[in-house]
Formats: structure tokens, sequence, C-alpha cells
């Protein structure tokens, strides 16, 4: 009687505050916001990609002074960005710093004009950009200008876009991975936790490679290399999760949803080079597992022979960090059982 009567008392908010409806309506102000900031995020990186500063070779021996500063003068005023002209000593040492990535173009002398050689596989859109000014800008200057791809985009892949899609499949479907196996085996132990993301990573990669090179012939992929990219990537995203599940349990998905899709995919460079992002997007998305990804993914595939261990470092340190947490901290877990 006693317990009914202080039941009967409780007012409006107690009564809400131990009913369903007050996680509901907590899931519901989430995903309207997640949904306002999932849009806010890549519209801020994507909609409108503005060059900042784009790396450029020139070789040492210029078209002539006068002729080359008011080219670069008139590209950065129809680009509204700055050439950053780095000076080297042959065409050969400039093409080993577009393989390496350190520059976007290369601007070289050519009998009254100049030739620049964009790289399409280093960024799509800024090659774009580059090719459309030049030569329009080479009229207006007096320099005429012969805009060459020395470095183009496979023509399964024309806007550069399908290593961005792939990423972002790997990085999905490894939380969402994880998130199953949390809702629909929560009984699997630690070890047994760990050992089946990382399966799900090793047949999850295995199959995105195989659909876009074997069955649709999108993209040559070197294989064992991306394929081990997007193991590594869907391992990392999966554990994340699982880190954030244990030490926020149930709300885990609100900081790796953040982390990933909000943050780190319109950051990655993918889908917008990253001279073309806001500037504090450019920085950050290296160092986020998306960005990572789609950078050795990109170098894998364009640049063989030229491959970087940032990004590794950056996959692997998310994926150590991640599992080392959640190892620590394994009695927080929600899922597990009992020994028999």
């Amino acid at each position: 009687m006693a317990t009914e009567g202080r039941t009967e008392e409780r007012g409006p908010w107690a009564r809400f505050r131990h009913s369903p409806f007050l996680p509901a309506t907590v899931i519901v102000l989430i995903v309207a916001a997640a949904a306002g900031l999932f849009a806010g995020s890549y519209t801020y990186a994507m909609a409108n990609p503005t060059p900042h500063r784009i790396p450029t070779a020139v070789t040492s021996r210029p078209v002539s002074q006068e002729k080359q500063l008011k080219f670069v003068e008139g590209m950065e005023s129809a680009l509204d960005t700055s050439l950053e002209l780095l000076r080297y000593d042959s065409y050969a040492a400039a093409r080993n710093a577009v393989d390496q990535q350190q520059v976007f173009a290369v601007l070289w002398p050519y009998g009254n004009g100049a030739m620049l050689d964009v790289s399409g596989a280093s960024g799509a859109t800024v090659a774009q950009l580059l090719a459309e000014t030049a030569p329009k800008v080479g009229a207006a200057t007096g320099v005429p200008v012969t805009v060459t791809d020395i470095k183009p985009l496979q023509s399964g892949d024309p806007r550069g876009l399908a290593l961005f899609y792939i990423t972002l499949a790997a990085v999905i479907l490894g939380f969402v991975g994880a998130i199953q196996l949390n809702v629909n085996a929560r009984d699997l132990n630690p070890p047994e936790r760990i050992a089946f993301i990382l399966a799900l990573a090793a047949l999850g990669g295995f199959a995105i490679c195989a659909v876009v090179d074997w069955v649709l012939g999108a993209l040559r992929l070197p294989f064992a290399e991306s394929w081990f990219i997007l193991a590594l990537t869907m391992f990392t995203t999966g554990m994340v999760f699982t880190m954030f599940n244990t030490l926020f349990g149930r709300w885990a998905m609100i900081p790796t949803w953040g982390l990933m899709v909000i943050l780190g995919n319109p950051s990655s460079g993918g889908a917008v080079s990253w001279p073309l992002l806001p500037s504090p997007l450019g920085v950050i998305g290296r160092w986020l597992p998306p960005g990572a990804s789609v950078n050795a993914q990109h170098t894998a595939v364009y640049f063989g022979g030229h491959q970087h261990v940032f990004p590794f470092a950056v996959l692997a340190v998310w994926a150590a960090v991640s599992t080392a947490v959640f190892w620590v901290w394994r009695h927080r877990h929600p899922g597990g059982r009992e020994p028999a």
C-alpha cells in the first residue's frame, strides 16, 4: 500500500522520467540534431569548394621572370587563391614531386609559352580547376599555355569518387557490423568480440574489392594492398564503436557517428581535394580514420611505389588505442557472459 501511495504521489516529471517516453524523446532530439549536423558538415565542406593554397612545381628555367610573374598573378586572381611555387632543378625532379603528392601541377617553359602539367589523380577537382583557368589566364597575359593531364584518373572513375565511396562503405559498415554484433551476439566475451570484428573486417574488405574490381570493373585495384587498407579501416571503425560502447553504453553511436561520418568523411579529401576544403577540415581530416584510409587507398591505386607510412600509422594508432581502452575497461562493456 505504501509503495502504491508513493507511486501515486509522483509528479508529472517523475512519471515521465521513469517511463519509456524519456529515452524515446532523447533519441528524437538527438536524431534531429544529427540530421542538421550531417547536412551542415557535408554542405560546408563540399557545396562550394574553394582553393586556398595549391602547391605547384616550377622548373629552374622559367618562361621569363616577368611573364611567369604575370601569369601566376593572373591565376591567383582568377582562382582567388595562392599558387605555392616550389622550384625544382629539373622536370624529372618536378615529376617525382607529383608522384610523391607534394605538388598538384608542374609549370615549365615550352617555346614562347608554357606547359602546365596537371595531375587528375592527385585531385580531380583541383586539376579541373587549373585546366579550365590556365588557358584563359594565359591568353589574357600573353603567355600561351598548354595543359596536359600527366596522371589521369582511371576510365571507370572519371570524377575520382570511387575511392571515396569504397572508403565510405568500409567506415560505415565497420562500426555498423560492431553494432550488430553488440545487438545480436551480445554474449561474446572480449577476445571473441575482437576476433569477430577482425573477421568481418577481413571479409568485408575482400567483398568491397571484389565487387568494385572484379564484378563492376570500375577500378583496377592493387588487390592485396587495397584489401588490407579496407580491412584495417573496417577493423578500426568497429573497434572505435566498441570503445565508445564501453565508455558510454547505449549512447555510443553518438560519438562514433560524429567522429566518423559528420567530421571524418567530409574532411577525408575523397570527394573534394584537400586544397579546396575549408582549412580546418583539410588539417583535421588526415588524422582521422576516413581521411587516413582515403590517403592510403589513393596512393596505392594511383601512385604505386610511393606509399607513405603516415596513413597506416593513423589507422593503426586508432585501432590500438580503441582496442586497449575496450580491453582495460572490458568489465564495463554491456556484452559478455559469465564463465561456466
